[in-house]
Protein backbone atom coordinates (compact mmCIF):
# COMPACT_ATOMS: atom_id res chain seq x y z
CA UNK A 1 0.00 0.00 0.00
CA UNK A 2 1.30 3.46 -0.89
CA UNK A 3 0.82 4.90 2.61
CA UNK A 4 2.64 2.05 4.35
CA UNK A 5 5.65 2.88 6.47
CA UNK A 6 8.98 1.16 6.00
CA UNK A 7 9.74 -1.35 8.72
CA UNK A 8 12.95 0.46 9.62
CA UNK A 9 10.81 3.48 10.58
CA UNK A 10 9.91 1.55 13.73
CA UNK A 11 12.05 2.29 16.76
CA UNK A 12 15.52 0.91 16.17
CA UNK A 13 19.04 2.07 16.87
CA UNK A 14 20.05 1.44 13.26
CA UNK A 15 17.26 3.47 11.71
CA UNK A 16 19.35 6.64 11.29
CA UNK A 17 22.46 4.92 9.97
CA UNK A 18 22.97 4.33 6.28
CA UNK A 19 23.00 0.66 5.37
CA UNK A 20 26.38 -0.62 4.26
CA UNK A 21 27.25 -1.97 0.83
CA UNK A 22 26.77 -5.72 0.60
CA UNK A 23 26.71 -8.33 -2.14
CA UNK A 24 25.21 -11.80 -1.68
CA UNK A 25 26.41 -13.94 -4.57
CA UNK A 26 24.96 -16.92 -6.46
CA UNK A 27 22.03 -17.67 -4.16
CA UNK A 28 18.55 -18.80 -5.20
CA UNK A 29 16.40 -15.68 -4.72
CA UNK A 30 12.76 -16.39 -3.80
CA UNK A 31 10.24 -13.56 -3.49
CA UNK A 32 6.80 -14.72 -4.65
CA UNK A 33 5.25 -11.34 -3.87
CA UNK A 34 7.53 -9.72 -6.46
CA UNK A 35 7.43 -12.68 -8.85
CA UNK A 36 11.13 -13.42 -8.35
CA UNK A 37 12.58 -16.92 -8.33
CA UNK A 38 16.01 -17.59 -9.75
CA UNK A 39 19.73 -17.43 -9.11
CA UNK A 40 21.10 -13.91 -8.75
CA UNK A 41 23.70 -11.78 -7.07
CA UNK A 42 21.80 -9.50 -4.68
CA UNK A 43 23.46 -6.08 -4.56
CA UNK A 44 22.62 -3.92 -1.54
CA UNK A 45 23.61 -0.26 -1.31
CA UNK A 46 22.37 2.63 0.79
CA UNK A 47 20.00 0.38 2.69
CA UNK A 48 18.11 -0.73 -0.43
CA UNK A 49 18.14 -3.56 -2.94
CA UNK A 50 20.18 -1.91 -5.70
CA UNK A 51 20.25 -4.72 -8.23
CA UNK A 52 19.57 -8.38 -8.90
CA UNK A 53 22.56 -9.20 -11.12
CA UNK A 54 23.41 -12.38 -12.99
CA UNK A 55 24.99 -14.96 -10.67
CA UNK A 56 28.70 -14.39 -10.10
CA UNK A 57 28.77 -11.05 -11.94
CA UNK A 58 28.53 -8.50 -9.13
CA UNK A 59 31.48 -7.01 -7.31
CA UNK A 60 31.07 -5.40 -3.93
CA UNK A 61 32.83 -2.50 -2.31
CA UNK A 62 31.89 -3.73 1.12
CA UNK A 63 31.05 -7.16 2.46
CA UNK A 64 30.57 -10.11 0.14
CA UNK A 65 28.67 -13.27 1.04
CA UNK A 66 29.39 -16.28 -1.13
CA UNK A 67 26.03 -18.04 -1.00
CA UNK A 68 25.98 -20.73 -3.66
CA UNK A 69 23.60 -23.49 -2.57
CA UNK A 70 21.80 -21.10 -0.21
CA UNK A 71 18.49 -19.25 -0.56
CA UNK A 72 17.56 -15.60 -0.12
CA UNK A 73 14.09 -14.48 1.03
CA UNK A 74 12.49 -11.22 2.06
CA UNK A 75 13.05 -11.00 5.80
CA UNK A 76 10.20 -12.10 8.06
CA UNK A 77 7.95 -9.91 10.19
CA UNK A 78 6.22 -11.01 13.40
CA UNK A 79 3.09 -9.07 14.44
CA UNK A 80 2.76 -10.95 17.74
CA UNK A 81 5.56 -11.26 20.29
CA UNK A 82 5.96 -10.73 24.02
CA UNK A 83 9.08 -8.84 25.07
CA UNK A 84 7.98 -8.75 28.75
CA UNK A 85 8.90 -5.08 29.13
CA UNK A 86 8.03 -3.51 31.49
CA UNK A 87 7.88 -5.67 34.58
CA UNK A 88 9.15 -9.14 33.69
CA UNK A 89 12.64 -8.50 32.38
CA UNK A 90 13.82 -11.71 34.03
CA UNK A 91 11.90 -13.56 31.28
CA UNK A 92 12.83 -11.36 28.30
CA UNK A 93 13.73 -7.79 27.44
CA UNK A 94 13.99 -5.71 24.30
CA UNK A 95 17.65 -6.54 23.72
CA UNK A 96 17.30 -10.31 24.06
CA UNK A 97 13.91 -10.57 22.38
CA UNK A 98 14.98 -8.64 19.30
CA UNK A 99 18.26 -10.56 19.21
CA UNK A 100 16.20 -13.76 19.09
CA UNK A 101 14.14 -12.22 16.28
CA UNK A 102 17.27 -11.42 14.28
CA UNK A 103 18.50 -15.00 14.72
CA UNK A 104 15.19 -16.25 13.35
CA UNK A 105 15.35 -14.10 10.22
CA UNK A 106 13.01 -11.31 11.32
CA UNK A 107 13.42 -7.70 10.25
CA UNK A 108 10.81 -6.43 12.71
CA UNK A 109 8.38 -7.37 15.47
CA UNK A 110 5.34 -5.96 17.23
CA UNK A 111 5.22 -6.41 21.00
CA UNK A 112 2.04 -7.02 22.95
CA UNK A 113 0.81 -4.76 25.72
CA UNK A 114 -0.12 -7.29 28.44
CA UNK A 115 2.94 -6.43 30.49
CA UNK A 116 3.31 -5.65 34.18
CA UNK A 117 1.97 -2.96 34.33
CA UNK A 118 0.08 -2.97 31.02
CA UNK A 119 0.92 -0.49 28.28
CA UNK A 120 -2.11 1.76 28.52
CA UNK A 121 -0.78 5.34 28.65
CA UNK A 122 1.08 7.53 26.20
CA UNK A 123 3.99 7.70 28.63
CA UNK A 124 4.25 3.90 28.56
CA UNK A 125 4.43 3.88 24.76
CA UNK A 126 7.02 6.65 24.60
CA UNK A 127 9.22 4.94 27.20
CA UNK A 128 9.15 1.66 25.27
CA UNK A 129 9.93 3.37 22.01
CA UNK A 130 12.94 5.08 23.57
CA UNK A 131 14.23 1.78 24.94
CA UNK A 132 13.73 0.02 21.62
CA UNK A 133 15.68 2.72 19.80
CA UNK A 134 18.62 2.15 22.14
CA UNK A 135 18.45 -1.62 22.67
CA UNK A 136 16.82 -3.31 19.68
CA UNK A 137 18.69 -5.55 17.28
CA UNK A 138 15.77 -5.22 14.86
CA UNK A 139 13.00 -2.62 14.62
CA UNK A 140 10.27 -3.05 17.22
CA UNK A 141 6.83 -1.55 17.43
CA UNK A 142 4.46 -1.61 20.39
CA UNK A 143 0.75 -2.17 20.75
CA UNK A 144 -1.23 -0.53 23.54
CA UNK A 145 -4.16 -2.06 25.39
CA UNK A 146 -7.75 -1.62 24.26
CA UNK A 147 -9.04 -1.46 27.83
CA UNK A 148 -7.52 0.35 30.79
CA UNK A 149 -5.51 -2.00 32.97
CA UNK A 150 -6.62 -4.95 30.80
CA UNK A 151 -9.80 -4.97 32.88
CA UNK A 152 -12.19 -5.00 29.94
CA UNK A 153 -14.37 -2.26 31.39
CA UNK A 154 -13.19 1.10 30.03
CA UNK A 155 -11.46 2.12 26.82
CA UNK A 156 -7.97 3.54 26.89
CA UNK A 157 -7.26 6.92 25.34
CA UNK A 158 -6.77 5.39 21.91
CA UNK A 159 -6.17 8.69 20.10
CA UNK A 160 -3.52 9.77 22.59
CA UNK A 161 -1.86 6.36 22.48
CA UNK A 162 -1.82 6.40 18.69
CA UNK A 163 -0.31 9.89 18.68
CA UNK A 164 2.41 8.62 21.02
CA UNK A 165 3.30 5.95 18.48
CA UNK A 166 1.25 2.86 19.36
CA UNK A 167 1.19 0.62 16.29
CA UNK A 168 -2.16 -0.91 17.17
CA UNK A 169 -4.28 -2.06 20.08
CA UNK A 170 -4.74 -5.41 21.81
CA UNK A 171 -5.71 -6.89 25.16
CA UNK A 172 -3.83 -10.04 24.12
CA UNK A 173 -3.82 -12.68 26.81
CA UNK A 174 -7.42 -11.75 27.52
CA UNK A 175 -10.47 -11.48 25.28
CA UNK A 176 -12.61 -8.38 25.09
CA UNK A 177 -15.64 -10.08 26.57
CA UNK A 178 -17.84 -6.99 26.71
CA UNK A 179 -19.45 -6.61 23.27
CA UNK A 180 -20.37 -2.99 23.96
CA UNK A 181 -16.74 -2.12 24.72
CA UNK A 182 -15.61 -3.97 21.62
CA UNK A 183 -18.06 -2.02 19.47
CA UNK A 184 -16.87 1.30 20.93
CA UNK A 185 -13.26 0.36 20.22
CA UNK A 186 -14.16 -0.33 16.58
CA UNK A 187 -15.92 3.04 16.38
CA UNK A 188 -12.84 4.81 17.73
CA UNK A 189 -10.74 2.96 15.17
CA UNK A 190 -12.16 5.25 12.51
CA UNK A 191 -10.53 8.16 14.35
CA UNK A 192 -7.15 6.59 15.08
CA UNK A 193 -6.71 4.26 12.10
CA UNK A 194 -4.72 1.50 13.80
CA UNK A 195 -5.78 -2.13 13.73
CA UNK A 196 -7.14 -4.03 16.73
CA UNK A 197 -5.61 -7.47 17.41
CA UNK A 198 -7.86 -9.92 19.21
CA UNK A 199 -7.29 -12.86 21.52
CA UNK A 200 -10.53 -14.73 20.90
CA UNK A 201 -11.69 -16.80 23.86
CA UNK A 202 -15.04 -17.05 25.60
CA UNK A 203 -14.13 -17.45 29.26
CA UNK A 204 -17.58 -18.76 30.09
CA UNK A 205 -16.65 -21.78 27.98
CA UNK A 206 -12.90 -22.06 28.59
CA UNK A 207 -12.91 -21.17 32.28
CA UNK A 208 -16.18 -22.50 33.63
CA UNK A 209 -15.03 -21.84 37.18
CA UNK A 210 -14.97 -18.12 36.34
CA UNK A 211 -12.81 -15.72 34.39
CA UNK A 212 -10.93 -14.72 37.53
CA UNK A 213 -9.93 -18.27 38.40
CA UNK A 214 -7.90 -19.43 35.38
CA UNK A 215 -6.22 -22.20 37.35
CA UNK A 216 -9.62 -23.83 37.68
CA UNK A 217 -10.36 -23.60 33.97
CA UNK A 218 -9.22 -25.52 30.94
CA UNK A 219 -5.53 -26.31 30.56
CA UNK A 220 -5.53 -28.13 27.21
CA UNK A 221 -7.78 -28.89 24.23
CA UNK A 222 -11.10 -30.49 25.13
CA UNK A 223 -11.11 -33.87 23.43
CA UNK A 224 -10.12 -37.51 23.72
CA UNK A 225 -6.69 -36.73 25.17
CA UNK A 226 -8.00 -34.40 27.88
CA UNK A 227 -10.58 -37.04 28.81
CA UNK A 228 -7.92 -39.73 29.03
CA UNK A 229 -5.66 -37.55 31.19
CA UNK A 230 -8.45 -36.23 33.35
CA UNK A 231 -7.52 -32.62 32.60
CA UNK A 232 -9.99 -29.77 32.17
CA UNK A 233 -10.37 -28.92 28.51
CA UNK A 234 -10.83 -25.77 26.43
CA UNK A 235 -13.39 -26.41 23.69
CA UNK A 236 -12.59 -25.07 20.24
CA UNK A 237 -15.97 -23.37 20.14
CA UNK A 238 -14.70 -21.00 22.85
CA UNK A 239 -12.50 -19.48 20.15
CA UNK A 240 -14.70 -19.67 17.07
CA UNK A 241 -17.81 -18.12 18.62
CA UNK A 242 -15.84 -15.03 19.68
CA UNK A 243 -14.37 -14.72 16.21
CA UNK A 244 -17.87 -14.81 14.73
CA UNK A 245 -19.09 -12.14 17.17
CA UNK A 246 -16.21 -9.77 16.50
CA UNK A 247 -16.40 -10.28 12.75
CA UNK A 248 -20.08 -9.32 12.91
CA UNK A 249 -19.25 -6.20 14.92
CA UNK A 250 -16.45 -5.26 12.53
CA UNK A 251 -18.84 -5.63 9.59
CA UNK A 252 -21.48 -3.51 11.31
CA UNK A 253 -19.00 -0.72 12.08
CA UNK A 254 -17.10 -1.07 8.78
CA UNK A 255 -13.96 -1.52 10.87
CA UNK A 256 -11.04 -3.94 10.62
CA UNK A 257 -9.71 -6.54 13.01
CA UNK A 258 -6.77 -8.91 13.23
CA UNK A 259 -7.47 -12.29 14.84
CA UNK A 260 -4.56 -13.79 16.72
CA UNK A 261 -3.32 -17.40 16.87
CA UNK A 262 -6.07 -19.41 15.17
CA UNK A 263 -6.08 -22.95 16.50
CA UNK A 264 -9.24 -24.74 15.34
CA UNK A 265 -11.17 -25.83 12.26
CA UNK A 266 -14.27 -23.98 13.50
CA UNK A 267 -12.19 -20.80 13.69
CA UNK A 268 -11.04 -21.25 10.10
CA UNK A 269 -14.69 -21.65 9.11
CA UNK A 270 -15.62 -18.45 10.95
CA UNK A 271 -12.84 -16.48 9.26
CA UNK A 272 -13.77 -17.91 5.86
CA UNK A 273 -17.40 -16.92 6.32
CA UNK A 274 -16.41 -13.41 7.38
CA UNK A 275 -14.06 -12.88 4.44
CA UNK A 276 -16.64 -14.25 2.03
CA UNK A 277 -19.03 -11.42 2.93
CA UNK A 278 -16.36 -8.73 2.84
CA UNK A 279 -15.44 -8.29 6.49
CA UNK A 280 -12.06 -6.59 6.82
CA UNK A 281 -10.41 -9.28 8.89
CA UNK A 282 -6.90 -10.69 8.84
CA UNK A 283 -5.60 -13.54 10.95
CA UNK A 284 -2.50 -15.47 11.94
CA UNK A 285 -1.41 -18.97 12.91
CA UNK A 286 1.62 -20.04 14.92
CA UNK A 287 4.24 -22.66 14.06
CA UNK A 288 3.27 -24.76 17.08
CA UNK A 289 -0.39 -24.95 16.07
CA UNK A 290 0.63 -25.79 12.49
CA UNK A 291 3.02 -28.58 13.49
CA UNK A 292 1.90 -30.05 16.84
CA UNK A 293 -1.33 -31.47 18.27
CA UNK A 294 -2.81 -32.32 21.63
CA UNK A 295 -1.27 -35.81 21.61
CA UNK A 296 1.95 -34.09 22.77
CA UNK A 297 0.29 -33.30 26.09
CA UNK A 298 0.21 -37.00 27.03
CA UNK A 299 3.79 -36.41 28.17
CA UNK A 300 2.52 -33.77 30.67
CA UNK A 301 5.49 -31.68 29.57
CA UNK A 302 4.58 -28.05 30.24
CA UNK A 303 6.48 -26.94 27.14
CA UNK A 304 3.34 -28.04 25.30
CA UNK A 305 1.04 -25.83 27.35
CA UNK A 306 -0.06 -22.68 25.55
CA UNK A 307 -3.15 -20.56 24.98
CA UNK A 308 -4.95 -21.38 22.75
CA UNK A 309 -4.01 -25.00 23.36
CA UNK A 310 -2.67 -27.51 20.88
CA UNK A 311 -5.69 -29.11 19.27
CA UNK A 312 -6.52 -32.21 17.23
CA UNK A 313 -4.93 -33.45 14.03
CA UNK A 314 -8.09 -32.44 12.17
CA UNK A 315 -7.70 -28.89 13.46
CA UNK A 316 -4.04 -28.86 12.46
CA UNK A 317 -4.83 -29.98 8.93
CA UNK A 318 -7.47 -27.24 8.66
CA UNK A 319 -4.88 -24.64 9.67
CA UNK A 320 -2.38 -25.89 7.10
CA UNK A 321 -4.96 -25.77 4.33
CA UNK A 322 -6.06 -22.28 5.40
CA UNK A 323 -2.47 -21.05 5.40
CA UNK A 324 -1.99 -22.54 1.95
CA UNK A 325 -5.18 -20.98 0.56
CA UNK A 326 -4.68 -17.55 2.12
CA UNK A 327 -7.61 -17.71 4.53
CA UNK A 328 -4.89 -17.43 7.18
CA UNK A 329 -2.93 -14.35 6.17
CA UNK A 330 0.32 -14.77 8.04
CA UNK A 331 2.49 -16.70 10.46
CA UNK A 332 3.11 -15.19 13.90
CA UNK A 333 5.03 -16.82 16.72
CA UNK A 334 3.25 -15.56 19.85
CA UNK A 335 6.80 -15.70 21.31
CA UNK A 336 6.03 -15.99 25.05
CA UNK A 337 9.09 -16.39 27.30
CA UNK A 338 8.82 -17.78 30.83
CA UNK A 339 11.36 -18.39 33.57
CA UNK A 340 11.93 -22.05 34.56
CA UNK A 341 10.01 -21.82 37.85
CA UNK A 342 6.84 -20.96 35.89
CA UNK A 343 7.18 -24.06 33.71
CA UNK A 344 8.88 -26.64 35.93
CA UNK A 345 5.72 -27.37 37.91
CA UNK A 346 2.80 -29.77 37.42
CA UNK A 347 1.12 -29.27 34.04
CA UNK A 348 -2.09 -27.87 35.52
CA UNK A 349 -0.16 -25.15 37.37
CA UNK A 350 2.32 -24.20 34.64
CA UNK A 351 2.20 -20.88 32.81
CA UNK A 352 0.87 -20.93 29.28
CA UNK A 353 3.16 -19.99 26.41
CA UNK A 354 6.24 -20.95 24.43
CA UNK A 355 9.11 -19.15 22.74
CA UNK A 356 9.29 -19.31 18.96
CA UNK A 357 11.25 -16.60 17.17
CA UNK A 358 14.45 -18.58 16.67
CA UNK A 359 12.85 -21.73 15.29
CA UNK A 360 9.74 -20.56 13.39
CA UNK A 361 10.91 -20.76 9.79
CA UNK A 362 13.17 -23.77 10.29
CA UNK A 363 10.35 -25.73 11.93
CA UNK A 364 7.84 -24.94 9.17
CA UNK A 365 10.45 -25.62 6.49
CA UNK A 366 11.24 -28.99 8.07
CA UNK A 367 7.70 -30.10 8.88
CA UNK A 368 5.59 -28.58 6.10
CA UNK A 369 7.74 -27.56 3.11
CA UNK A 370 10.10 -30.54 2.87
CA UNK A 371 7.29 -33.15 3.14
CA UNK A 372 5.41 -31.32 0.39
CA UNK A 373 2.54 -30.03 2.54
CA UNK A 374 3.23 -26.36 1.78
CA UNK A 375 5.00 -24.65 -1.09
CA UNK A 376 8.18 -22.79 -0.15
CA UNK A 377 6.99 -19.63 -1.84
CA UNK A 378 3.72 -19.66 0.10
CA UNK A 379 5.58 -19.99 3.40
CA UNK A 380 8.01 -17.21 2.50
CA UNK A 381 5.12 -14.90 1.66
CA UNK A 382 3.15 -15.71 4.82
CA UNK A 383 6.19 -15.16 7.07
CA UNK A 384 6.16 -11.42 6.38
CA UNK A 385 2.52 -10.75 5.47
CA UNK A 386 1.63 -9.70 9.01
CA UNK A 387 3.32 -6.34 8.39
CA UNK A 388 0.47 -5.24 6.14
CA UNK A 389 -2.13 -5.76 8.90
CA UNK A 390 -0.44 -2.92 10.78
CA UNK A 391 0.17 -0.62 7.82
CA UNK A 392 3.83 -1.45 7.31
CA UNK A 393 5.52 -1.98 3.96
CA UNK A 394 5.80 -5.62 3.00
CA UNK A 395 9.41 -6.84 2.71
CA UNK A 396 10.49 -7.37 -0.89
CA UNK A 397 13.61 -8.17 -2.88
CA UNK A 398 12.59 -6.07 -5.86
CA UNK A 399 15.17 -3.38 -6.73
CA UNK A 400 14.40 -0.15 -4.90
CA UNK A 401 12.92 -1.93 -1.89
CA UNK A 402 14.30 -1.58 1.59
CA UNK A 403 16.98 -4.26 1.99
CA UNK A 404 15.34 -6.59 4.53
CA UNK A 405 16.85 -9.96 3.67
CA UNK A 406 17.22 -13.50 5.03
CA UNK A 407 20.02 -15.81 3.89
CA UNK A 408 18.97 -19.41 4.48
CA UNK A 409 20.77 -22.74 4.17
CA UNK A 410 18.12 -25.30 3.20
CA UNK A 411 20.41 -28.25 3.83
CA UNK A 412 21.78 -27.34 7.27
CA UNK A 413 20.79 -29.86 9.93
CA UNK A 414 20.74 -28.80 13.56
CA UNK A 415 19.15 -29.53 16.89
CA UNK A 416 16.94 -26.80 18.30
CA UNK A 417 18.41 -25.44 21.51
CA UNK A 418 21.63 -27.46 21.38
CA UNK A 419 23.71 -24.28 21.14
CA UNK A 420 21.56 -22.32 23.57
CA UNK A 421 19.17 -19.51 22.77
CA UNK A 422 19.44 -15.79 22.09
CA UNK A 423 16.25 -15.39 24.12
CA UNK A 424 16.56 -15.20 27.90
CA UNK A 425 14.08 -18.04 28.21
CA UNK A 426 14.30 -21.64 27.05
CA UNK A 427 10.64 -22.71 27.07
CA UNK A 428 10.57 -23.80 23.44
CA UNK A 429 8.25 -26.66 22.55
CA UNK A 430 10.75 -27.62 19.82
CA UNK A 431 13.80 -28.06 22.06
CA UNK A 432 15.73 -31.16 20.99
CA UNK A 433 13.97 -31.47 17.65
CA UNK A 434 16.19 -32.11 14.62
CA UNK A 435 15.56 -29.43 12.01
CA UNK A 436 16.65 -29.06 8.42
CA UNK A 437 17.33 -25.55 7.20
CA UNK A 438 18.84 -22.68 9.14
CA UNK A 439 19.01 -18.89 8.97
CA UNK A 440 22.62 -17.90 8.26
CA UNK A 441 22.27 -14.12 8.20
CA UNK A 442 19.64 -11.42 8.59
CA UNK A 443 19.87 -7.98 7.01
CA UNK A 444 17.70 -5.01 8.06
CA UNK A 445 17.75 -1.87 5.92
CA UNK A 446 21.09 -2.97 4.53
CA UNK A 447 22.68 -3.66 7.92
CA UNK A 448 23.70 -7.17 8.91
CA UNK A 449 22.02 -7.69 12.28
CA UNK A 450 22.69 -11.42 12.65
CA UNK A 451 25.28 -13.90 11.40
CA UNK A 452 25.19 -17.56 12.28
CA UNK A 453 28.42 -18.21 14.15
CA UNK A 454 29.83 -20.82 11.76
CA UNK A 455 29.04 -18.77 8.64
CA UNK A 456 32.02 -16.82 7.27
CA UNK A 457 31.68 -13.47 5.55
CA UNK A 458 34.31 -11.84 3.40
CA UNK A 459 35.21 -8.24 2.56
CA UNK A 460 35.94 -7.27 -1.02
Amino acid sequence: MSSARRISSLDWRGRDGAGGDLVIRRALVVDPRAGIEGHHDVVIAGGEIAELAPPGSADGRGEVLEAEGREIFPAFFDPHVHLRVPGDEDEEDIETGTRAAAAGGYCGVLAMANTNPPVDTAADVLALRERAADEGSVPAGFLATVSRGLEGAELTGMAELREAGAMGFSDDGLPISNARLMRRALQYQHLVGANIALHEEDHDLSRPAGAHAPHLGGVMHEGLVSAALGLAGVPSVAESTMIARDAALAAYEDARIHVQHLSARESVDAITAAKDVGVRVTCEATPHHLVLMDEEVRSLDSRFKMNPPLRSEDDRQALIEALRSGVIDCVATDHAPHVPEEKEVPFEEAAMGVTGLETAFAVLHSELVLPGLLDLGVLVERMSAGAAAFDLELPSLAPGSEANVVLFDPDAEWEAGADGWESKSANSCFTGRRLRGRVLATVVAGQVVYRQRSFAMGVA
